[in-house]
């Protein structure tokens, strides 16, 4: 489980969830978050609690979804690297490694070890819970950006997921209130929407966060829950060894598999490694119970989402360059 906390101090309770045996990272949002200082102080006392320590990491695109924002680089919309990737796309590669590198960097000297970035969906134009946190409606466009943004990541010390596999661009229902649907063929999804997986796999992606929408002409069942996209096309045919997390069992488009239990024992028996419960307490309690004799099968994909070096990077020339880089974005 990937477990969340209730506020910018941990509670007795946070401790226990975070020691409990089938926790095996903490995620964090907004209400964790005050200040630079006070983030920094949470993650350690996170740190403190486990041996070896639970990766803690965030939702951390940019745009709308940037969860800490004083204190920290705002970072535009991912879209606004499309658009420079239209205007030039030499400028557009170094912008998208530059913004990975500083949201790696300034994740990384505050204790978060990955964020949930970047997205992958094309951006088709009727999806409003994606819109501009697409890169672009072009495949290769797609995969080139979010090759650098994961290099940047990784020059910046921290992983990245990326999401939400095979696509949710196409598929207009807000998959938080509603259980999307994408009638197109394998073979559209695959030319178009997958395609940008390949390009990004090859620039040493950590993990893939696959979405909660049913492909009918595929599998009757959600990408997250499907044995099929998370086996068969994510495992065997585009041969991903890294992680694979479920996206938010509590969002609308995973209640076709049951209560949390039953959600979460679908999505593990489909393939994924790691699964979230966010913002339901009590029955994050219930499910971790209800783990506690799930091993973790892929150990070694797990500590790779470990932030990597030490250092503080914000005091570096490659972060200061980076920025510079940033204001062409404007």
């Amino acid at each position: 489980m990937v477990v969340d906390v209730v506020g910018p101090t941990l509670t007795e309770d946070d401790l226990k969830r975070i020691r409990h045996p089938a926790a095996g990272a903490v995620i964090l949002f907004a209400r964790n978050y005050e200040n630079p200082d006070q983030l920094a102080a949470l993650t350690a006392d996170i740190e403190r609690q486990r041996e070896p320590a639970l990766p803690i990491c965030v939702d951390h695109e940019g745009g709308r979804v940037q969860r800490f924002k004083e204190g920290f680089t705002l970072i535009p919309p991912m879209r606004a690297l499309g658009k420079l990737w239209d205007r030039d796309r030499e400028l557009g590669r170094a912008a998208a490694t530059a913004v990975g590198y500083v949201i790696a960097s300034e994740l990384g000297a505050h204790g978060v070890d990955f964020s949930f970035a970047p997205v992958l969906d094309l951006d088709y134009g009727g999806s409003s819970v994606i819109g501009d946190r697409a890169l672009h409606f072009d495949p290769t466009a797609v995969g080139a950006l979010g090759a650098c943004l994961v290099r940047g990541f990784a020059q910046g010390g921290v992983a990245a997921v990326a999401k939400h596999f095979p696509g949710h661009g196409y598929a207009e229902a807000d998959s938080h209130v509603a259980a999307p649907k994408d009638e197109r063929p394998f073979k559209d999804i695959a030319k178009k929407d997958i395609a940008p997986y390949r390009m990004v796999m090859d620039a040493g992606l950590a993990a893939v966060m696959p979405a909660h929408v049913i492909y009918p002409q595929v599998d009757a069942e959600p990408a997250g829950y499907s044995k099929h996209w998370l086996q068969q096309v994510l495992r065997t045919q585009l041969g991903f060894k890294g992680l694979i997390f479920s996206d938010d069992l509590s969002m609308e488009g995973a209640a076709v598999a049951g209560g949390p239990p039953e959600r979460a024992r679908a999505a593990l028996a489909a393939g994924c490694d790691m699964v979230l419960l966010c913002n339901n307490p009590e029955g994050l309690d219930a499910l971790l119970d209800s783990l506690a004799d799930v091993q973790l099968a892929n150990v070694e994909g797990w500590a790779k989402m470990r932030r990597q070096g030490g250092r503080d990077l914000r005091k570096s020339v490659a972060y200061r360059e980076a920025h510079e880089v940033l204001q062409k974005l404007a």
